[in-house]
């Protein structure tokens, strides 16, 4: 269960996906509490589709929430938020914490595809997002930020990305920004005065045999490989829209085409 104290709330919630045998993909474990509730919908051939809903706003202040996702051989995964989550200060004084754990096992398959997160106003977030790779997993994962709401200053915000694959770090990114950020987050370097921020990461065995190749995607995307079968989108808009469709363009151009 969530405890409540006067730091905050802290709730985990905790998927497993498994190979069922017979082509498809079983959730032996969806279990969640608190603020965080998982909900399993309804499914596309082998893949499982699993939705997270926010039962209570936040996080806020002095909360901690930790999401766990397994997927293990065998299995295809679909994660998806019903909105987007924001991030509000609350009566706790204090950094509240998101920490999302990934693992996908060799021959497995998941697509971590949450909603945006929203930096309110007074707000102060960390997120933390680990992802664990076996060498023939696949994954497809979108994070996208948005610094404020509409004519709104944003909160702070801290966000960590790690990818390991085989056990070899291939990527580790912070970004800090928005109130309390060290100076120049906002400048040409960094957001350019954009408001929204997304990350992709593609990862796929064939990758370590036919690369991909840098490139520009749009206006306000770049396509960089990483050293290993994995590339990493980053992409700024002034909106979240304009982000979504910067995120979405990326991704086609890295899906091979049907047929």
């Amino acid at each position: 269960m969530d405890r409540v104290n006067t730091t905050g709330v802290r709730a985990t919630a905790r998927i497993r996906a498994h190979g069922d045998g017979r082509g498809g993909t079983s959730l032996p474990v969806l279990e969640s509490d608190g603020p965080l509730a998982v909900r399993r919908t309804r499914g596309s051939g082998a893949e499982a589709r699993v939705m997270l809903v926010g039962a209570m706003s936040g996080p806020l202040g002095g909360d901690h929430f930790t999401v766990r996702a397994d997927v293990e051989q065998g299995a295809r995964l679909r994660v998806g938020s019903a909105a987007a989550t924001l991030a509000l200060p609350g009566q706790s004084k204090g950094e509240a914490r998101y920490d999302v754990r990934l693992t996908v096992a060799d021959g497995a398959e998941l697509h971590w595809l949450p909603e945006q997160l929203i930096s309110v106003r007074d707000s102060e977030l960390r997120v933390s997002t680990q992802v664990d790779l076996a060498a023939g997993a696949r994954l497809v994962l979108r994070e996208e930020q948005v610094l404020g709401r509409a004519g709104e200053e944003p909160g702070g915000l801290a966000s960590r990305l790690t990818l390991r694959i085989a056990g070899r770090t291939v990527l580790d990114q912070e970004l800090v920004c928005g109130a309390g950020a060290p100076g120049g987050w906002d400048g040409p370097a960094v957001l350019a005065g954009h408001r929204a921020v997304g990350q992709l990461l593609v990862a796929r065995p064939e990758f370590a045999d036919a690369p991909v190749a840098a490139r520009v995607v749009g206006e306000g995307a770049v396509v960089l490989p990483l050293a290993g079968p994995a590339v990493l989108v980053g992409a700024v808009a002034p909106d979240a829209l304009r982000l979504r469709r910067l995120l979405d363009a990326a991704l086609a151009s890295l899906t091979p085409a049907s047929g």
